[in-house]
């Protein structure tokens, strides 16, 4: 009645349920979900290099770089974002070049140098979220009908 295991129907079920759920998250948390990838990333890359295992070193760090660079860079507003976006441009840019470099030289403090770097912006990027929550919940008493105490 039931089939063995299969990868395959395993990898096509995961890859509709991420694309399912890419439709319902806001970009704010498409963003964060990047950032998370990029720090989980070097991370993986980082216990790889320790544990000796070149391939997963650098497929962990193809994969950091590939999300800077085609989901962190590419989503930047070039025209309206001013010097936030040539900052952060600058940012993605210098820490795919030196993920480039830690992966050839095998360099752990180079990809504790771009977490580092990554980590405050990911940081900024969730009190973003965490403090535009707080101002929402702060008019809901207005929103909602409740009593609102106002100086006269």
């Amino acid at each position: 009645m039931f089939s063995a295991y299969s990868p395959r129907a395993a990898n096509a079920y995961q890859r509709i349920n991420v694309e399912t759920s890419m439709h319902t998250i806001d970009q704010h948390q498409l963003v964060s979900l990047l950032y998370e990838g990029v720090l989980n990333s070097i991370a993986t890359a980082r216990g790889a290099m320790a544990r000796g295992d070149v391939l997963g070193k650098v497929n962990a760090i193809a994969k950091a770089v590939r999300i800077l660079e085609e989901g962190l860079s590419t989503s930047l507003d070039k025209v309206d974002g001013g010097e936030l976006a040539e900052n952060l441009g600058a940012l993605y840019d210098y820490c795919m070049r030196r993920l480039i470099l830690a992966n050839a030289r095998n360099d752990d403090a180079m990809m504790q140098e771009v977490m580092r770097l990554i980590e405050p912006v990911a940081q900024g990027w969730n009190d973003i979220k965490k403090s535009g929550a707080a101002a929402a919940s702060a008019d809901a008493p207005a929103a909602t009908g409740q009593p609102v105490l106002v100086e006269a």
